[in-house]
């Protein structure tokens, strides 16, 4: 009887009841070492889907035994701590040595060391199937992201971000054992595709990167239930899609290299994050990306950098020594990754940054309190807001020195952060400091029903008294600015200022007078 030891690898990856259901391993003995045994349930106990994966194959082998297709062993003793993984490889080995059997492994480091040791091997490489894994037989046409939970009906989103429905898939409700079972077949056609990889996994938690889907598994603790949420894109388009004026595109094409894409979940931002940097690689650009996970969907020109030893600052220090034009990062969440995008732009490297947000200003007001104030458009001179697909809004940012609107003191003049409607080039927020607070102020706003009728007596005040029209800002509910031709401003605003105070007091409204040429200048 010929006797086979297993490693941690070849059990994760279930190739021994492969090989014994195919025949090649029939009636042979497999030997566990009891070392292989603990550390597959300290990856288990630490809710980590690796260590459930090795022990439903030792499960099933041990069904097999039972059967007596097989002869299962467990040998060795079990550590008191488990060691490192290099200890325990080395434990593995030796057995194999000691008892005359091949090592079984589909680790290459392990295969490598056993035959420089004098071990006999035999290296399982991953043997991608055909079958489509039962998770993703949920995504018929149209659907966008499948959600499943034990003891819940599973559920899909259907359509496009412009118009999703969530639809049952199924009246009856997934089992525990139906979950896991499907998780064991994500993991293992994951380790065996060469487009899937396992991009994290914690404690509860593991995110996979199956070709075009993300799957994402909690467990508990960390959840209070096993649970599978898979995201695909179910559209593929390019920059033209979107239909840009010529003027935005120029400006990405020549101009913009401190982008942030916001929007809220689900509305396109990593879509139209693909599209960008396609145009770009279009333009003879180098484009590499930063994602954790890796779900960007891009040409193989395009390299994907995750988080080198589970550090983004890391990867950004490679990544400044390989020179790219532009670096999309998918995505500013943490400070740390706000940072990091700063670091990059301000080293001369064409950064794009997605955000999460539920307004476009949303966007820059993350960046405040993690970088200078005055920094900012140094760092992101663009905004693109993205909701259900589509671009809404492109603001630019710009410094420039000024009185704040609603303001009116001249020596009350600071430098601002302005940021303007891109296609108008009217300004829509003034982001200034204001003592300690930094204070981000909306220029643009619809005038209440009550603003408006307080600006239309004084309009018709000033009317009767000069015979001639002049245009009234309401600032806020109880103060406005007039503006008027310089030769009027005097008489309105009367000898002493009596006849502006008269005004005030009757309308109960503080006015501030300027002259249209003054206004002028400043705009």
């Amino acid at each position: 009887m010929k006797s086979y030891v297993s490693d941690t690898s070849a059990l994760m990856g279930g190739h021994l009841t492969r090989l014994v259901k195919s025949g090649e391993f029939e009636g042979c003995q497999i030997i566990v070492p009891k070392a292989v045994v603990a550390a597959l349930e300290q990856e288990a106990r630490l809710g980590r889907d690796s260590g459930f994966s090795g022990l439903a194959e030792l499960r099933r082998l041990k069904q097999l035994s039972d059967e007596g297709r097989i002869t299962l062993e467990l040998v060795g003793e079990r550590p008191a701590e488990i060691g490192s993984a290099d200890k325990i490889a080395a434990s593995v080995r030796e057995i194999a040595r000691a008892k005359g059997a091949v090592l079984v492994t589909s680790d290459e480091v392990m295969a490598e060391v056993a035959r420089v040791e004098g071990v006999e091997v035999q290296f399982l490489r991953p043997a991608p199937s055909e079958r489509m894994p039962k998770l993703l037989e949920y995504f018929r046409p149209g659907v966008m992201s499948v959600h499943l939970k034990e003891r819940v009906r599973p559920m899909a989103k259907v359509g496009r971000p412009d118009n999703l429905r969530l639809e049952v898939l199924d009246e009856n409700p997934l089992t525990e054992a139906q979950l896991r079972e499907m998780v064991h077949e994500i993991i293992e056609r994951a380790r065996e595709d060469p487009e899937g990889r396992v991009e994290i996994e914690r404690s509860g938690a593991t995110v996979v990167q199956f070709r075009e889907y993300r799957i994402a598994i909690a467990r508990p603790p960390f959840s209070d239930g096993l649970e599978i949420t898979a995201v695909r894109p179910i559209v593929k388009v390019t920059l033209d899609d979107y239909h840009l004026s010529e003027k935005l595109k120029e400006r990405l094409r020549k101009r913009a290299e401190g982008i942030l894409i916001a929007g809220p979940p689900g509305a396109g931002k990593t879509t139209f994050a693909q599209a960008l940097a396609e145009f770009y690689r279009s333009q003879s650009k180098i484009v590499k990306t930063m994602e954790s996970p890796r779900d960007l969907q891009v040409s193989d020109e395009i390299t994907q950098y995750t988080a080198l030893e589970d550090d983004m600052a890391k990867t950004a220090d490679i990544l400044l020594l390989v020179r790219p034009d532009y670096t999309i990062y998918d995505e500013l969440r943490k400070t740390s990754d706000f940072q990091i995008f700063a670091d990059m732009r301000l080293a001369g490297v064409g950064m794009v940054g997605v955000v999460h947000s539920t307004r476009a200003i949303d966007a820059v007001q993350r960046l405040i309190g993690r970088v200078e104030l005055g920094m900012i458009p140094m760092i992101a001179d663009t905004v693109i807001f993205i909701k259900e697909g589509q671009i809404k809004e492109v603001y630019s940012l710009s410094t420039r020195v000024g009185v704040p609107h609603g303001m009116v003191e001249a020596d009350l003049a600071r430098p601002m952060v302005e940021v303007t409607d891109f296609e108008t080039g009217e300004p829509v927020y003034q982001i200034y400091s204001f003592g300690e607070e930094v204070v981000v102020m909306p220029v643009r706003r619809e005038p209440t029903r009550n603003e408006k009728r307080k600006a239309e007596m004084i309009r018709a005040e000033i009317r009767r008294l000069i015979g001639g029209d002049v245009e009234v800002r309401m600032i806020s509910a109880d103060s406005a600015l007039v503006i008027a031709d310089e030769e009027d401003v005097s008489r309105i605003i009367g000898r002493g200022g009596r006849t502006v105070e008269r005004l005030e007091r009757k309308l109960g409204v503080r006015i501030e007078v300027r002259s249209r040429d003054v206004e002028d200048e400043e705009i």
